[in-house]
């Protein structure tokens, strides 16, 4: 399969995961669709391991490799379900797509990989889009008793993902990434399994809610993290991190045809600021001079 076909299905994939949590948190509650979301994950991806002989490298680095589940899918998982129960999917995975500017300013502080001139212009850019987003409260769906708040989580969850790559390039370079993909499902469930349990919904959940579940587990999970290193293999980590730009794309699209979500201008506007700005960060886009400042 051609990789730009690979690059665009991964991005369908993971820009379903906004949905598909909405419609399994609406009847298991935040907590346990991530618990069920990274143990469903993890039972799929481990004969996986197993059977391409790389068991032994998840062993030999089960400590650091599961403490990055958590940072990595546990806490960002909990906190996306959360939101979109109070904020539209939309709006949910254009806030997401501020991860590659939070990665760059972590790597920038953290690791001292410290960027060039337009790449600092892109995380301003980036981040006068996110606050612009924010505090527009017409692009939250009406009636949610706390959007703010889920705004928040949404950009803690991406937080995270920024913190948990740099951790990752310090601590497991070298590191088989499914390896890597599957102790951090084991990690994620190891965290969330006691909060996941003490919030099992009085009323059995519905078909469409354990539909939802399976789905998020097995595709945009499990499959989409085979997806994307294979990606990152055949094409490299600049071009793989792209598929960013194209998940709010069909992540509004989702929400719009099947949950007939509100598509609003500053919606757009704010979310094409934000893919420029991430663009710029990232070097997708450059422009001017590639040294760094003094």
């Amino acid at each position: 399969m051609p990789v730009a076909i690979e690059f665009i299905l991964l991005a369908a994939i993971w820009g379903a995961s906004f949905l598909l949590m909405k419609l399994g948190a609406a009847d298991f509650g935040p907590f346990l669709t991530a618990f069920l979301r990274v143990l469903l994950a993890s039972l799929f991806l481990l004969p996986l391991l197993v059977l391409r002989g790389q068991f032994d490298a998840l062993k030999k680095n089960y400590k650091t490799i599961l403490f990055v589940g958590m940072l990595n899918s546990g806490i960002p998982f909990a906190l996306f379900s959360f939101a979109v129960l109070h904020i539209s999917t939309g709006l949910s995975s254009i806030l997401n797509a501020t991860v590659p500017l939070w990665g760059a300013l972590v790597a920038w502080m953290w690791l001292k990989d410290k960027p060039v001139s337009s790449r600092i212009l892109g995380l301003a850019i980036g981040f006068a889009g996110v606050a612009a987003l924010s505090w527009d409260k017409a692009t939250f769906k009406e009636g949610a008793a706390i959007p703010g708040l889920a705004v928040l989580a949404c950009l803690l969850a991406t937080l995270c993902y920024g913190i948990a790559a740099s951790f990752t390039k310090k601590y497991l370079t070298g590191v088989p990434p499914l390896a890597s993909a599957t102790g951090s499902q084991i990690g994620a469930a190891l965290l969330l399994a006691v909060p996941g349990m003490m919030s099992i919904p009085a009323q059995a959940p519905g078909i469409t809610a354990w539909a939802a579940i399976v789905l998020l587990a097995f595709f945009c999970t499990a499959v989409a993290y085979i997806l994307y290193f294979r990606i990152i293999e055949r094409a490299g980590p600049a071009r793989a991190v792209a598929v960013t730009f194209l998940i709010p794309v069909f992540g509004v699209a989702y929400g719009a045809i099947l949950l007939n979500e509100k598509i609003t201008l500053t919606m757009v506007i704010c979310g094409a600021i934000i893919v420029l700005g991430t663009a710029l960060s990232t070097g997708v886009l450059k422009f001017g001079s590639n040294k760094t400042s003094p």
